[in-house]
């Protein structure tokens, strides 16, 4: 008997012969989310099978499109594509309207919207004020507020040339990302905008100099990973950003750059992204704070072809 068991709404039922697993819910007063209106143009009815997935249809076109899109396993399955021969156990992932857009893409003909909880390999970039507590200290909350925003407009303009933006801004610092089809060429333009901040920050020096007896240098760390992309917040001020150890480890390079004496520190997986085109100053070898085992890291000192 073609029967299915809905979590968590606690509801068994017989489906007729053909009828999918989402019109089997609405028809029991299922309040089963389907954007789309149930055509496999969007992601909301999916549901993780808990039991009797060998009793499911195959995937059709429509679904292996979004399975592909967002890398779902198997188990995941579009409720308005599925139709079943036998017990079956399901529960819905997306199940209010809020969570709508966090959980789900929608497909407008073929037009490709960011899909949330997206896995991917991106360059993250940490980049510190180093001691600005002792170059504020005895400023004028206003100079404070100045000299920041004249240093971060600068870092912007200099990511967005480079093809990056800025994700998150921290105190004196933030983090940056970039992303690129072909990785070696999304390394360089990650360092090179790297570098393109160290001489931007020594271009300012003279000038806070002149206004405040005082400057200040950054420190930068660099890495490429595999992150989580997706949006966090209240249901209602939602934003998108990435997260994963991968973003922790770039964090933590950077700060790395304190012990070792350096400016600009970047992973092993950058290194050997750009071997042939880095000029390398320190290598440091051992432990980082806050991850455990040993790791490399690789002090830049410029590019080779840059001016």
């Amino acid at each position: 008997m073609a029967t299915v068991s809905y979590l968590p709404d606690k509801i068994t039922l017989e489906l007729a012969p053909g009828e999918t697993l989402l019109q089997g819910a609405l028809r029991a007063g299922i309040p089963h989310i389907n954007v789309c209106g149930g055509i496999g143009r969007c992601s909301t009815c999916r549901v993780i099978v808990l039991a009797g997935l060998e009793n499911c249809s195959p995937p059709t076109k429509d679904e292996q499109a979004i399975q592909e899109m967002l890398n779902l396993p198997p188990h995941v399955r579009l409720a308005c594509q599925t139709t079943i021969t036998g017990p079956v156990k399901v529960r819905r992932l997306v199940e209010d309207v809020e969570d709508v857009d966090f959980f789900s893409i929608f497909i407008e003909g073929v037009e490709v919207l960011t899909a949330l909880g997206e896995e991917k390999d991106i360059f993250i970039l940490f980049a510190d004020i180093q001691s600005f507590t002792s170059f504020a200290e005895n400023l004028l909350p206003y100079d404070v507020l100045y000299s920041l925003n004249l240093f971060l407009a600068q870092m912007g303009d200099i990511v967005k040339r480079h093809g990056g933006r800025i994700d998150n801004y921290m105190g004196d610092g933030f983090m940056a990302l970039f992303e690129a089809d072909d990785a070696r060429e999304g390394a360089r333009r990650a360092v090179a905008a790297g570098l393109d901040m160290q001489a931007a920050v020594a271009r300012m020096a003279p000038y806070l100099e002149e206004l405040y007896g005082r400057s200040f240098d950054i420190r930068i760390g660099l890495h490429f990973g595999r992150v989580v992309a997706g949006k966090l917040g209240h249901p209602g001020n939602k934003r998108g950003t990435v997260v994963g150890d991968a973003v922790n480890l770039a964090s933590r390079i950077e700060t790395a750059n304190k012990a070792a004496g350096t400016r600009f520190l970047i992973s092993q997986e950058m290194y050997e992204l750009l071997r042939g085109d880095l000029l390398v100053g320190k290598e440091v070898r051992g432990q980082i704070p806050g991850k455990s085992g040993e790791y490399r890291l690789y002090e830049v000192l410029g590019l080779k072809g840059q001016q």
